[in-house]
């Protein structure tokens, strides 16, 4: 499964390729866009077990001026980033990066709730401007087969996302959207 994004707010494009890797899956992609610091271009790569419970995330590359290189492992004490506990984040399961559309697909394919269920769905959060690793209260309202309302409120962000049949993000209000999807068609 894969998809091209393109963004709202700013010049930019994400790609994202989801397959199985091993026993769960791997999610890879690459964001380029401009920023306030600058160009930003960001190579990134999360692994997720059988049961879509987040275990590493990679991200590599460069924000302005500023070399990126992160490593976030989910261990038995909870969330590490480049090798350090982050306290208060062991409860959390999914792993979001600040930065892309794409790792919305995972908690939902974990998570997998019936239409009219709402669900509070906090991840361990890369906040790639700020250098760190953090909890994002998130609550999804499934509204249909493949609107979801979305709320982070210390984001802050409120909006209905529209999904893809295999589950990526279709269209995130003012943010992204969809240019290529899984079975080719072209958003406009």
């Amino acid at each position: 499964m894969n998809v091209l994004w393109r963004r709202l707010d700013r010049p930019g494009h994400d790609a994202a390729l989801l397959r199985p890797e091993g026993d769960g899956w791997r999610l890879s992609g690459a964001a380029v866009f401009g920023a306030e610091k600058g160009p930003v271009s960001l190579v990134y790569t999360i692994d997720v077990d059988g049961d879509w419970r987040a275990r590493r995330g990679i991200v590599l590359g460069f924000v302005g001026d500023r070399s990126v290189e992160y490593e976030i492992l989910h261990a038995s004490e909870g969330w590490r980033l480049n090798g350090v506990l982050v306290d208060g984040l062991g409860h959390l399961i999914d792993l979001d990066l600040s930065f892309t559309p794409a790792t919305n697909a995972l908690q939902l394919k974990r998570a997998a709730p019936a239409i009219g269920e709402t669900l509070r769905l906090p991840a361990a959060w890369l906040d790639v401007d700020a250098a760190s690793l953090a909890e994002l209260p998130q609550v999804y309202e499934r509204l249909g087969s493949t609107l979801y309302r979305y709320v982070a409120p210390s984001v802050p962000y409120e909006a209905v996302l529209e999904l893809t049949p295999d589950g990526f993000v279709r269209t995130y209000p003012g943010l992204w959207r969809q240019e290529v999807g899984f079975d080719g068609d072209a958003v406009n």
